[in-house]
């Protein structure tokens, strides 16, 4: 049987590793490169599910960790899917659920360099080991086991086109042993997860997830061990860095270790300095929640730099957030009436921020991938 999935190349840059191409799923075509928003709980915050259609969102991020915990995953399965719960036609793609749950253990870069990154430990990972991580419910204190099958057959109830197999997420300040016993305990718990998923694909397909820190001889090694199994495509995990530099160099070695005939995704990246930097890289597609939590912040993002909308002088701005956006907030309103929407604390700030934040992004990512055609990037 032919999978509907397929990844086609349309055009590799010649000053870059870059590249435009189209992701072939059941619910749709992704062009790449491409942002993904994230929609944690089932929707994007702030934003309704069958809007983001008409933004042109073509592939959006859910978390799977939030929907074990509520409303679960077997309640979606039976109200059809995610695609269904959530009324969304174009792709989907989840996570395991391993990175909240070792978030809870280890926190995030920024809480480590700040010596906060193991205070939670006690209270919500309880137990970490080759069958799997157990902790307990942020909801109603409840353990729970998370497994290389069990959050696949989490996935599997949710439905979506995308489903990335369980890793675990060592923090960054890791000595050299105990980052390699979690690599090699990762790719353990990635052969288990695509087992899984073979036993029963239902119309999905499975990213491998790749490893090793900044380290680039274990980036190499695991861009060798995601390449010799079925995986569909390679998510690009692990501790990337501390600064966007790190970033970069990590990315700029491992990268031509990944075959170019699979999409590659890197995980939780996307804010709006590292997007060209990533794609001229080669990234395919990159997800985060950036757009949405700076626009709940007031943070607007526009051609000639980010606004702070709270800021005093634009109380009485009469023109719209960026004369070159088209989208249905700077179609409508104005900055000093947004301004007057957050101070007065109205939710539709929240919306109509979101929105334009969620636009720009798309065009953003077009006009990339026009560079890009056109040999300019």
């Amino acid at each position: 049987m032919t999978s509907p999935f397929s990844f086609e190349l349309i055009y590799q840059s010649k000053k870059s590793r870059a590249r435009v191409g189209r992701i072939h799923t059941p619910h749709g075509v992704i062009d790449t490169p491409n942002f993904v928003p994230v929609g944690t709980n089932a929707t994007l915050k702030a934003v309704d599910s069958a809007y983001t259609d008409t933004l042109g969102i073509q592939l959006m991020f859910c978390n799977t960790y939030h929907l074990i915990l509520h409303p679960g995953t077997e309640l979606i399965k039976n109200a059809g899917g995610l695609h269904t719960f959530m009324n969304r036609k174009q792709p989907l793609i989840t996570d395991s659920g391993g990175f909240q749950v070792f978030s809870l253990m280890y926190g995030t870069v920024n809480e480590e360099l700040k010596s906060k990154g193991k205070k939670q430990l006690k209270n919500s990972v309880l137990k970490i080991n080759e069958e799997g991580v157990l902790f307990r419910s942020y909801r109603d204190g409840n353990p729970i086991l998370l497994t290389p099958e069990s959050s696949v057959q989490a996935q599997k109830d949710l439905g979506a086109d995308i489903i990335i197999p369980l890793d675990e997420l060592p923090p960054y300040h890791v000595d050299k042993r105990a980052l390699f016993n979690s690599f090699e305990r990762t790719h353990r718990w990635e052969k288990r997860s695509l087992d899984e998923h073979m036993l029963n694909e239902n119309n999905q397909t499975m990213y491998s997830v790749v490893h090793g820190g900044v380290d680039p001889e274990l980036r190499k090694k695991s861009c060798e061990f995601a390449a010799n199994l079925p995986f569909g495509g390679y998510a690009i995990g692990g501790s990337l860095g501390k600064t966007h530099s790190e970033m970069f160099t990590m990315l700029e070695k491992m990268m031509p270790y990944l075959p170019p005939d699979k999409p590659n995704h890197l995980l939780g990246i996307g804010d709006l300095t590292s997007l060209e930097p990533c794609i001229k890289l080669g990234i395919d597609t990159m997800d985060s929640s950036h757009p949405t939590r700076c626009a709940r912040h007031g943070l607007l993002f526009t051609n000639n730099g980010t606004i702070k909308i709270l800021n005093a002088h634009y109380q009485n701005a009469f023109t719209p957030l960026d004369p070159e956006c088209t989208c249905y907030t700077c179609s409508n309103y104005t900055i000093a009436y947004l301004r007057h929407l957050f101070k007065a604390h109205e939710l539709a700030a929240y919306s109509l921020a979101s929105i334009h934040n969620l636009h720009f992004m798309v065009q953003k990512m077009a006009t990339l991938r026009a560079a890009i055609l056109n040999g300019n990037l």
